[in-house]
């Protein structure tokens, strides 16, 4: 008895000396709860102003806007041709910047028809440095400028290791996905500072969020078009002109993804209608509600995690 009794005197005695420090852990625990409450409500808010409210209550004319001609360069990509016809589709000309002008040629006459718009596809050849951009110059010398679009190359998306690339194909790929977009950007930027209006929309793709085993060109490239497009954001958007990344996840019709999985993987044309709907309200954005529950999803989870999952999966 004298054992039991001693213990529920000690016991009494560190409730009393510890009752202060259990009323301050539950005062920090409560501000720790009422702060994710508030971050929970302020992203949910945001999902709602970003991908909703544009929809709901739609904007002027994009043509209006940023001005009537658009240059979508990589438009051999799903969602970029997709994109270029939901610019057609809100009355934008469109001008396709290609190596290979059979694969656009049909696509480009079939907007015209449909839309009425008019289109012109531009074939040069980006291995030959500077002369590249002489066609390039001569096709937007005139015009009302008011979009650049760039899509990253999707054959870099292939599960492979890099030593396993053959070296022109990385040189090529490096080519397509850094080069090129910077200098379509250097080539249609000046024209859009003189009008002080534009939109600079870099297509790349949710890889560059986390290391992915076998896709280290895929996350490099996302990763050089998502940082180049925040950069440039921030130096040219006090005059007036919006530089958007958007960082996609999977997409039905494409390489990754070659059929529809549902409202996670749309379709193009679905995937395009939302992301052209974000211009002007998000400056990096996936384009789509449910690749934002994903990306945020993604970003809770520790880098170490991550990356510990990735080596089991493989293994």
């Amino acid at each position: 008895m004298a054992a039991v009794d001693s213990f529920q005197l000690l016991y009494a005695e560190m409730c009393r000396s510890c009752g202060s420090y259990w009323d301050t852990l539950a005062v920090l625990g409560a501000l720790y709860a009422a702060s994710r409450a508030v971050v929970l409500l302020t992203d949910c808010c945001s999902v709602v102003r970003l991908h909703f409210l544009p929809r709901v209550i739609p904007g002027p004319r994009l043509s209006r806007r940023y001005g009537g001609w658009a240059v979508v360069c990589g438009a051999s990509e799903p969602v970029a041709k997709a994109y270029a016809e939901e610019l057609a589709r809100q009355g934008v000309s469109i001008i396709f910047i290609t190596q290979d002008h059979t694969a656009l040629r049909d696509f480009a006459v079939s907007l015209s028809q449909s839309y009425g718009v008019e289109t012109v596809v531009v074939l040069t050849d980006f291995s030959l440095d500077q002369a590249a951009s002489k066609p390039i110059k001569e096709a937007l010398s005139g015009k009302d400028i008011g979009f650049l679009v760039n899509c990253v190359d999707e054959s870099s998306a292939s599960s492979q290791n890099l030593l396993e690339m053959p070296e022109q194909s990385l040189l090529d790929l490096v080519n397509k996905n850094v080069a090129v977009a910077t200098l379509m950007t250097r080539l249609v930027l000046p024209g859009m500072v003189e009008r002080s209006r534009g939109a600079v929309v870099n297509i790349s793709a949710g890889a560059c969020c986390r290391p992915l085993t076998g896709r280290a060109m895929l996350t490099a490239s996302s990763g050089y078009l998502d940082h180049f497009s925040r950069a440039l954001h921030l130096e040219y958007s006090s005059r007036g002109i919006f530089v958007q990344s958007l960082i996609p996840f999977q997409i039905a019709s494409s390489r990754r993804q070659p059929s529809s999985g549902g409202w996670f993987v749309p379709k193009p044309d679905v995937y395009a209608r939302h992301a052209v709907s974000t211009l002007g309200v998000s400056n990096r954005t996936t384009g789509y509600w449910p690749h934002t529950l994903q990306y945020g999803l993604i970003r809770c989870i520790p880098e170490w995690i991550w990356v510990l999952g990735s080596r089991m999966l493989i293994s």
